[in-house]
């Protein structure tokens, strides 16, 4: 699997090509496809990042506790 980097850099270079039109639509189609595929890869990555990230969170007592964070929801 590569990198949320890589994978993220491979999307851009897709989205440039098809912004461009200059491609055949056969291979538009497959580059979009391949687009779609790297827009998942990088989606779930991102979720699976959230879901390791903790607050460090101050009590009223003043201890320190860990809480889950929770990502704002992007509209889609």
């Amino acid at each position: 699997m590569a990198s949320f980097e890589e994978s993220l850099k491979q999307l851009e270079t897709v989205v440039a090509q098809l912004e461009r039109g200059d491609l055949p639509l056969e291979e538009s189609i497959r580059v979009f496809e391949k687009g779609m595929e790297l827009s998942a890869e990088c989606k779930k990555q991102l979720e699976e990042a959230e879901g390791k990230v903790e607050l460090l969170v101050k009590r009223r007592d003043g201890s320190m506790a860990r809480e889950p964070f929770a990502p704002l929801k992007v509209q889609e």
